[in-house]
C-alpha cells in the first residue's frame, strides 16, 4: 500500500467516524432552537476540518518547526476529541447492530405472513438509551483527559521505597537516591512546573540523583529555555544521567546526517552544562573507608517494540568487579530481563523509565492497571527477581498527550539498607 493511499484511507476514516458520530449529536440537539443547532453543527464540522489540516500540514511545514503551544496542546486536543468520538461510536455501532437484527427479524416474520405485520413494517428508530450512552461514553474520556491536561500533568507525586541489599557496605547504609526520568522538556510551555518539581526533589535531601533518559522530545534546543532550572538539581554525590530513545533525534526529519549528529553532541554538552554527569556506557566508583559501590550508565537498550540497542553494558560494567554494589541506569525496562538478569547477575538494582505508565491508568491499593502493561511486563514501580531489583519510574514529564489521568508524574526516593 502506497503512502498516499494510506493517507487517503486515513482521511476517509476520519470523515466516516465524524459523520457517524454526528448522528448521535444531531439526535441529541434536535429539540434546540434552529440557531443553536446551526452553531453546534458548525463547530462540530469546523473541528473536523482543523483535524484534517493538522494532519496535512507537516508535509508542507515539518512538525519540529511548529510553535510549541500548537505542537503540545492543539494536536493533543484534536487527539482527545478523536478518542472520545471513537469510544462513543462503539455504542452507536451496538445500537445499529441491534436495529439491523430487529429489521431482519421483522422481515422474516413478514415473509412468514405474520398477521401483525401484514400491513407493512413499522419504522425502526434509534434507541434513545444507546444514543445517550454513546454521548456519555464520549463525554467521560473527553472530560477526564481535559482534566488530566489542566491538573494531572503537574500533579507531582513522591514515591518512597526502601530496598535491602545483603552486600551493601555499612558505610553506604541509608543511602538516599532520588530518581527522575522522561522529562521530555520540549513539552513544557513554561519553566514554572519544573521549578516546583525540582524544589520538591531538593527538599528530599538526596545523597545522589539519577536521571534515566529522554531529556528532550527530539531537539537539543528544547533545553535552552529551561537550562537554568536544570542547574538547580544538586546532591552531595552528584547528579548522574543517561540517554533515552528520544534523545537521539530519531523521530524528526533532518536535512543531513551531520545536523542530526550535531544535535546529539550538543545535547550531551547540555547535560554537562547543567552540572549532570552523563554516563555514556561508563561507570563511576564511590569509595568510603575502603568499601566501594558503582554507578553504571548506558545508552538506550531496548528489547521491546524495536527501540534502539545502542547501550554497551559489557563496556560500562568492566572495571566494577570490586564494587560491592552496582547500580545501573538504563532507560528501557525491557533491558532488565533481556540482558541484565541473564548476563550480569551482580547488578543489584537497575533504574529505568520509558513507559510513563502510559500517562493513563488506575493505581489504587491492591490494584494497578495501565494499557502499557500489555507491552511491558515491568512498567511502574519496584520489581525483583532473586537478589536483583528493577525500579521503573513513571516519568516526570509527558509526551504526545500533555496530561496524565490516574498515573501521576513521579519523583522516586529510594533508600538503601543492609539486610
Amino acid at each position: 500500500m502506497t503512502f498516499s493511499l494510506r493517507f487517503v484511507l486515513l482521511f476517509g476514516l476520519i470523515l466516516a467516524l465524524d459523520w457517524y458520530f454526528f448522528h448521535a449529536v444531531s439526535h441529541f440537539i434536535r429539540t434546540l432552537s434552529p440557531n443553536k443547532r446551526s452553531l453546534i453543527t458548525w463547530v462540530y464540522w469546523t473541528l473536523t476540518v482543523i483535524t484534517i489540516i493538522t494532519l496535512l500540514l507537516p508535509f508542507a511545514y515539518p512538525y519540529q518547526y511548529w510553535s510549541q503551544f500548537v505542537r503540545v496542546y492543539l494536536v493533543s486536543f484534536i487527539l482527545v476529541i478523536g478518542i472520545s468520538k471513537l469510544l462513543g461510536s462503539v455504542f452507536l455501532l451496538l445500537d445499529d447492530v441491534l436495529r439491523i437484527g430487529e429489521w431482519a427479524w421483522m422481515k422474516i416474520d413478514a415473509l412468514r405472513g405474520a398477521p401483525h405485520l401484514a400491513q407493512g413494517l413499522p419504522p425502526i428508530t434509534r434507541k434513545q438509551f444507546l444514543t445517550n450512552l454513546a454521548l456519555v461514553a464520549a463525554a467521560l474520556p473527553f472530560g477526564s483527559m481535559l482534566y488530566g491536561m489542566v491538573r494531572g500533568a503537574f500533579n507531582y507525586k513522591v514515591h518512597r521505597v526502601k530496598v535491602s541489599l545483603p552486600n551493601l557496605p555499612e558505610s553506604f547504609a541509608g543511602l538516599r537516591i532520588v530518581q527522575i526520568s522522561d522529562l521530555h522538556i520540549g513539552s513544557f510551555i513554561s519553566s514554572e512546573p519544573l521549578e516546583r518539581a525540582f524544589e520538591m526533589i531538593n527538599a528530599q535531601k538526596p545523597d545522589i540523583i539519577f536521571f534515566t533518559g529522554d531529556l528532550v522530545n527530539n531537539l537539543s534546543s528544547e533545553v535552552d529555555p529551561h537550562l537554568e532550572v536544570l542547574k538547580k538539581l544538586r546532591a552531595p554525590m552528584g547528579v548522574f544521567s543517561t540517554i533515552g530513545n528520544h534523545d537521539y533525534g530519531d523521530y524528526v526529519q533532518w536535512d543531513s546526517k551531520e545536523l542530526k549528529a550535531e544535535n546529539f553532541e550538543r545535547l550531551k554538552s547540555l547535560h554537562k552544562e547543567a552540572g549532570w554527569d552523563l554516563l555514556m556506557n561508563e561507570h563511576r566508583i564511590f569509595e568510603r573507608g575502603g568499601e566501594k559501590i558503582a554507578v553504571i550508565g548506558i545508552e538506550n537498550w531496548g528489547s521491546a517494540m524495536n527501540f534502539p540497542k545502542r547501550g554497551d553494558l559489557p563496556k560500562a560494567h568492566k572495571g566494577t568487579e570490586n564494587a560491592s554494589v552496582k547500580l545501573l541506569l538504563s532507560h528501557d525496562p525491557s533491558h532488565w530481563e533481556a540482558q541484565v538478569r541473564k548476563e550480569f547477575p551482580d547488578v543489584d538494582i537497575m533504574f529505568s523509565g520509558h513507559t510513563h505508565g502510559a500517562q493513563f491508568g488506575v493505581e489504587i491499593p491492591g490494584f494497578r492497571w495501565s494499557p502499557v502493561q500489555y507491552f511491558y511486563k515491568q512498567w511502574a514501580g519496584l520489581y525483583n527477581q532473586g537478589k536483583q531489583y528493577l525500579y521503573v519510574n513513571r516519568g516526570l514529564g509527558f509526551l504526545g498527550y500533555p496530561g496524565r489521568v490516574g498515573i501521576s508524574p513521579e519523583i522516586t526516593v529510594m533508600e538503601l539498607h543492609k539486610g
